[in-house]
């Protein structure tokens, strides 16, 4: 056990600070953390709420403690890390993707540019300034409440019945358990284990209408990289045809050429990668290839090789 934090305002904070770092904790945890009894983060608890910081506790040999909801928000408790990041977040926010947050976003930074020591001011300053955006395209708009609720379900670990419209506009329930929320680009993705078809799936968000918390807590043994997840549907999800092509670049390298929302990548020794990736025709698919500037090795379908082989035959005769 760690030497006991004997100051009580300096331990409060540090109490405070365990508390808003993930949602349960058991006495005995936070007496470890904290080098102190049980008895002591009993006593602690009971001056946070005296406080006003909504403390509960679920008894039980599973229960703990955790932040709950109050009548007001309390002071958080954040490093100098965390304060450069929310602030670069809450610009990020200002896209407009998330519809009921842009005044929120606006007047939240300004009131934590009011309040930022000068050292950190300088360097969310000196983020911004030097960062500009490029939008391809307006980004799907999805509720900011509808959002939320769904990083709470991911954060808290409860199932959550969603109502969800498919790429055809079928509409259907959909009873999952969250995992992350991911955003890619413009869109924002929901990762969850869908409970009826007993696999994991991406659901995107601005397709989900409705989100009903079941109450019902659930826990992950061996879940997926969402990212990768996500990037799986993304480059080979949507589209009839796929190939697996060998590029003669490195890992870092082969990235720069087929972007990781494109293609699948896995390294095939030191000085190769292969790519897995889709396409709507395989003739489309080869003029994608043809136009990559890249000796590459069709590994299969042998459609999709045939395809790339006619292509380079018609520009060689075409250019001779």
């Amino acid at each position: 056990m760690m030497a006991g934090v004997s100051d009580t305002p300096a331990r409060l904070l540090r109490l405070l600070s365990l508390l808003q770092a993930r949602p349960s904790w058991t006495a005995g945890e936070l007496a470890e953390r904290l080098g102190v009894t049980d008895r002591t983060i009993r006593r602690d608890v009971s001056r946070l709420r005296d406080l006003g910081y909504p403390v509960d506790a679920e008894p039980g040999p599973g229960g703990g403690y955790q932040l709950g909801r109050g009548g007001a928000l309390p002071p958080l408790l954040l490093d100098d890390d965390e304060t450069v990041a929310v602030a670069v977040g809450l610009r990020s926010a200002a896209d407009g993707s998330v519809r009921g947050l842009d005044d929120a976003t606006v007047s939240a930074l300004a009131k934590l540019d009011q309040v930022l020591p000068a050292r950190l001011a300088a360097r969310v300053r000196a983020v911004h300034g030097a960062t500009a955006e490029l939008v391809g395209r307006d980004p799907d708009r999805v509720d900011a409440e509808l959002l939320v609720a769904l990083a709470q379900a991911c954060r808290a670990g409860e199932r959550v019945r969603l109502a969800y419209a498919d790429r055809e506009g079928r509409a259907s329930e959909r009873l999952v358990d969250p995992l992350r929320l991911v955003r890619s680009g413009p869109r924002w993705y929901l990762v969850a284990h869908d409970v009826e078809r007993d696999d994991w799936r991406t659901f995107r968000v601005d397709r989900v209408t409705a989100a009903h918390p079941t109450g019902r807590r659930t826990a992950f043994t061996d879940p997926p990289d969402p990212v990768a997840l996500v990037a799986r549907g993304m480059a080979v999800g949507p589209y009839a045809v796929r190939a697996r092509v060998r590029l003669p670049l490195p890992a870092d390298r082969a990235a720069a050429v087929v972007p990781r929302t494109v293609g699948l990548h896995a390294a095939d020794g030191p000085e190769a990668t292969v790519v897995e990736l889709g396409g709507p025709t395989a003739a489309g698919l080869a003029r994608y290839l043809a136009g990559l500037g890249v000796p590459l090795e069709v590994l299969d379908p042998p459609e999709v090789r045939g395809a790339l082989a006619a292509h380079a035959t018609t520009l060689a005769e075409l250019n001779r």
